[in-house]
């Protein structure tokens, strides 16, 4: 799991709020979900896992099956590297596709996932789906006339307009072979069993990966609504447009088994649970940044500890995720409201990389701002350019972990004397 590996800050609440966080991280473990949720198959089935978790699912599946007739994993470069942790699993195509821009690297993996789904198919083979977030961008499959270059056009935008999670799975549900149930599609008519560890909030599992075990989440007339709505239409190739223009077709698809097997909300009760001082908050912190800072900031004295996942929406040239970005607006807050005594908050995803960046998430304080000034740079000028890295990076603020083998969004804690 993740790496104990920290930012250098004396703080008289710091080693409490790692406890915390390390905590929700360490209940997210997907080897340890997919051990205590792993059905019996009669014959090993076929194993796809996707996803920024799929190397420690698959691991985990391979030590308790055994030997399978074919086995793909698709996740990014950083939990890639964490094969030497894994028993040897000689029958693996391991694929390490980029996130959250698409590669050729996931087209690769796109087709020998559908390969391996279609020879199951064609052997009356059982398909053993391990899904985690992050599989939307590690698996492009393409629809007949979008190319990979096109799906990484609508990537970058969806990403710079704030579109959360659900909105952004949509669409590309309507851009892809495998998305929104295609998985069942070309396993049929093999029987399909997911195990899906959530990093949507709520847990839609249509959302998740953009659901290649599950119905779409909606139609492309939704889709070209909210593209409008984005004010991102008219920038999206020529081939999304013509094929989001296509009316929807309904299409039956197979009947799959899925089954939820970790999220966020089991990641929080952990947290409560390290911290029991703290008030949970079981309302998740979702929406676009400038209005969740105004909810953190309300929550007043005492530890408070939450989860859910925020959204920015780009505007500058600078490096820094959500997470970082909630975190610098904080501590701007609490400096406008003159917050007394010792205070502290770290945000940070579940899996160790905050948008762009090698940082999980921030950790601010009262003395972040004054550090980062001392440094001679302005922190509300580097917020405005969506720079929040450098900005903490200046006041030993970011919450480093490395890449944690598992995706349950973000996680808070906020404590104030």
């Amino acid at each position: 799991m993740a790496s104990k590996k920290v930012i250098a800050m004396i703080h008289p609440f710091y080693t409490e709020a790692c406890a915390a966080f390390h905590a929700g991280v360490a209940a997210a473990d997907p080897a340890e979900a997919v051990r205590r949720s792993l059905p019996e198959f009669d014959r090993p089935p076929t194993v796809i896992a996707v996803g920024k978790a799929a190397l420690s699912m698959a691991g985990m599946a391979r030590s308790l099956l055994g030997p399978v007739p074919a086995l793909v994993v698709v996740t990014n470069p950083e939990n890639a590297q964490r094969t030497k942790m894994l028993p040897p699993m000689p029958e693996a195509q391991i694929f390490a596709a980029a996130h959250p821009i698409p590669d050729e690297i996931g087209l690769t993996a796109g087709r020998a996932v559908k390969a391996a789904l279609v020879a199951a198919g064609q052997a009356g083979r059982t398909v053993l789906c391990l899904i985690s977030g992050g599989g939307s961008a590690l698996l492009p499959a393409p629809v007949a006339g979008v190319s990979l270059q096109d799906k990484m056009v609508v990537n970058a935008q969806l990403l710079a307009s704030g579109a959360d999670i659900e909105v952004m799975n949509l669409i590309r549900q309507h851009l892809s072979e495998l998305k929104g149930g295609g998985m069942l599609r070309y396993a049929a008519p093999s029987p399909v069993t997911s195990l899906i560890l959530s990093d949507v909030i709520g847990d839609d599992l249509r959302a998740v990966a953009s659901g290649p075990t599950v119905a779409p989440i909606g139609t492309k007339a939704e889709a070209r609504d909210i593209l409008h709505q984005l004010d991102i239409w008219e920038g999206l190739p020529q081939t999304v447009r013509q094929v989001l223009q296509r009316p929807d077709v309904a299409q039956d698809l197979p009947d799959a088994r899925n089954m939820l097997i970790g999220s966020n909300g089991l990641s929080l009760a952990a947290m409560a649970a390290a911290f029991p001082a703290a008030k949970r908050h079981a309302l998740p912190l979702i929406g676009d940044v400038t209005q969740a800072v105004q909810r953190v900031a309300n929550m007043g004295r005492g530890a408070h500890i939450f989860g859910g996942e925020t959204t920015v929406k780009l505007t500058g040239t600078g490096r820094g995720g959500r997470n970082q970005d909630l975190a610098l607006r904080l501590a701007l807050r609490a400096e406008t409201e003159a917050w007394q005594g010792p205070w502290l908050y770290l945000q940070a995803g579940t899996d160790g990389r905050d948008g762009p960046t090698d940082a999980a998430g921030g950790v601010v304080c009262e003395t972040t701002l004054s550090k980062i000034r001392a440094a001679g740079l302005d922190p509300a000028a580097l917020l405005d350019n969506n720079d929040a890295y450098r900005a903490l990076a200046a006041a030993g603020g970011l919450h480093m972990t490395g890449a944690t083998g598992t995706n349950v969004a973000d996680l808070g804690i906020l404590i104030r004397s």
